[in-house]
């Protein structure tokens, strides 16, 4: 155990009250900031690893990574130097020149996935949609689908980003209230039932965008064989399969990509988050040669998408992805963890699941909601975060230390002892 590590344990803050510092940034933040987020009450302000400090100098394990997107720790010292370095030279070109970074992306993407073609972006969300537009195309264009008519089909749970579009496939109400009217030709199958997909295909769909594991629908792990028969069943009907890989891929899942547990390549996939090194926002499209023939120069476009800096950046995550040899660390260490939290006894706990390092505690709603555990474990010094009411993220760094993973799970076996013992005295 390092010394850093078991300092960041014994400053383990346990329900400590907002500082007067913290307080007026959180009010600030209030102030003049849109009310769309409601975080944790915790205002950090540092990162090194697997730990972040917050301004009263308080540390916590990370065990969210930020969605994924810091999936190599906080300030990795290879990422930042490589962003340092390129900042220095050159950041942003637009692409209306080639620059000296893009290519050797685009090739070590190609190389990574087996896919032979890649369009560049910045959000994951931005990259959705620039598979959709394709996918849209190519069903006008290559398949022969009437212009304007066009189907794209997704999963009830889903979650691929904002966008008007995508959450016009959204099956969440709040995601979709009040944002209408949203795209024609979307619709959604329940997911992890093929049989359900192959119903609704019709001559006018075009593709079927799926999450190999859905995350923010809450660590949502298919039946086994569901993503190969939906390939399978795409290849028959000439329907692109589209796998959005932003939150399960580069590692999360054990696997480069999550698909890779069932074998299949789909037609494009979609990555984001941790492709910037958790550092920037970097994401791609990366697809076949059918699909992507569908762009001529002017049809699609992004100002930041594919600049040099975050080129240079995404390729400095990759070389520590591989070097570091966290996708096999990442199957290690999930196996070691889901197999201890599965161990959890307690009547609060429904189910634990998960591939990886990407693992869903879900508890009974009947007793507790996932955000009182949440916090709880904030005041254990362990950051998380609540899905859908009754799921609690865990998702740390892959090169997180298995003795600070391991203090994690004693801390949350001693969480659902606590909260087991309240409840008894309570009833």
């Amino acid at each position: 155990m390092s010394n850093e590590s078991r300092a960041g344990r014994e400053a383990a803050p346990r329900n400590h009250p907002l500082s007067d510092v913290a307080a007026d940034l959180v009010g600030r933040e209030k102030a003049f900031g849109a009310n769309n987020y409601d975080p944790l009450p915790v205002v950090l302000t540092r990162g090194q690893g697997s730990w972040v400090s917050d301004v009263d100098g308080r540390r916590y394990l990370d065990l969210m990574s930020a969605y994924s997107a810091v999936s190599f720790g906080h300030s990795h010292p290879r990422i930042v130097a490589a962003l340092i370095a390129q900042a220095q030279q050159l950041g942003v070109t637009s692409r209306a020149y080639f620059n000296d970074e893009l290519p050797y992306l685009f090739e070590r993407l190609v190389r990574l996935t087996g896919l032979p073609r890649v369009l560049p972006a910045n959000g994951g969300a931005e990259a959705v949609e620039t598979a959709l537009k394709a996918a849209r195309k190519w069903g006008h264009k290559i398949k022969g689908i009437p212009e304007g008519r066009a189907e794209i089909i997704g999963c009830q749970g889903n979650f691929h980003g904002r966008t008007i579009a995508v959450i016009g496939l959204s099956t969440e109400p709040q995601y979709r209230d009040g944002f209408g009217p949203f795209p024609p030709g979307l619709s959604t199958v329940p997911y992890g039932d093929s049989d359900a997909l192959e119903r609704a295909i019709t001559p006018r769909t075009a593709a079927f965008l799926v999450e190999p594991i859905q995350g923010e629908g809450g660590i949502i792990v298919p039946p086994p064989g569901y993503l190969a028969r939906c390939a399978e069943i795409c290849r028959r009907h000439r329907v692109l399969l589209i796998c959005d890989e932003i939150q399960t891929g580069l590692g999360r899942t054990g696997r480069l990509l999550a698909c890779e547990h069932e074998g299949i390549t789909p037609d494009a996939v979609i990555l984001g988050k941790a492709l910037g090194g958790g550092l920037l926002p970097v994401s791609a499209v990366v697809g076949s040669d059918d699909l992507m023939q569908v762009f001529n120069p002017g049809d699609h476009g992004s100002t930041f998408g594919g600049n040099p800096l975050a080129a240079a950046v995404a390729m400095a995550a990759l070389d520590v992805l591989e070097e570091e040899k966290l996708v096999a660390r990442s199957a290690e260490l999930g196996e070691w963890l889901i197999g201890e939290l599965a161990d959890l006894k307690s009547h609060i706990v429904r189910d634990v699941r998960g591939r990886g390092l990407f693992v869903g505690i879900e508890v009974d709603a009947r007793y507790i909601t996932a955000r009182p555990v949440v916090d709880r474990l904030l005041a254990r010094g362990i950051l998380s975060k609540d899905t859908h009411g009754t799921v609690v993220r865990i998702a740390p760094p892959l090169n997180i230390s298995r003795d600070d993973l391991a203090w994690a799970v004693s801390q949350i076996h001693a969480l659902f002892r606590e909260l087991e013992a309240e409840l008894k005295r309570a009833a």
